[in-house]
C-alpha cells in the first residue's frame, strides 16, 4: 500500500515543512520592504547581521529631518538593480522570516548596506560599521536613533 501511495502521491512521506524548517538557498524575483528586508521568490527575508532604519524613520542632517529609512530601502533597491538575488538562509526569526545573507550577483547585500552606511551592525559587520561611521557615509552623515531603539519607541 505504501509503495502505491508513493507512486500516486510523490513525496507523501517527506517530512512536513513546519515553521522552523528553512530552505538552504533561495533565489528569484525580489521585492524590497525596507533597507534590511525583502521578499525573494515570495518568501520574506531579513538580512542577517544588520539593522536598517525603518521605512518611516527619519534622521537628522544639517538641522533638518530627512527620510533615512526610505533612502536605505532605495539604496538596497539600487544595489540589486536588475541582478538576480540569491540568499543563503541560516534560520528563521521569531516572526518566522528567513534570516539570510543575500547576494545580487557577487555583491553581498548585508555587508554592503552596512559598509555604505545604510544599515548598522547587528551582530556582524562591526568593522564595516566603524568605517562607515568614520567616513560619515549614509545615515552616519547626520544623527539618528538606532533602528532597534526607534522601533521600541514608535512601533
Amino acid at each position: 500500500m505504501l509503495v502505491v501511495l508513493n507512486w500516486l502521491f510523490p513525496g507523501i512521506n517527506d517530512a512536513p515543512r513546519d515553521a522552523k524548517s528553512v530552505p538552504g538557498i533561495i533565489e528569484g524575483k525580489t521585492r524590497i520592504v525596507d533597507g534590511d528586508s525583502l521578499y525573494v521568490d515570495g518568501m520574506e527575508v531579513r538580512l542577517v547581521g544588520i539593522d536598517a532604519p525603518e521605512g518611516r524613520q527619519m534622521c537628522q542632517r544639517d538641522g533638518r529631518n530627512w527620510p533615512c529609512g526610505r533612502q536605505s530601502a532605495d539604496r538596497l533597491r539600487a544595489l540589486i538593480g536588475r541582478e538576480r538575488v540569491k540568499c543563503e538562509v541560516e534560520k528563521r526569526d521569531k516572526h518566522r522570516r528567513l534570516l539570510a545573507t543575500c547576494f545580487a550577483g557577487r555583491t553581498n547585500l548585508n555587508l554592503t548596506q552596512v559598509k555604505n552606511g545604510w544599515a548598522v551592525s547587528y551582530g556582524h559587520y562591526r568593522n564595516e560599521e566603524r568605517t562607515a561611521r568614520n567616513k560619515k557615509r549614509g545615515i552616519w552623515s547626520g544623527t539618528f536613533m538606532r533602528p532597534r531603539e526607534w522601533r521600541d519607541k514608535n512601533m
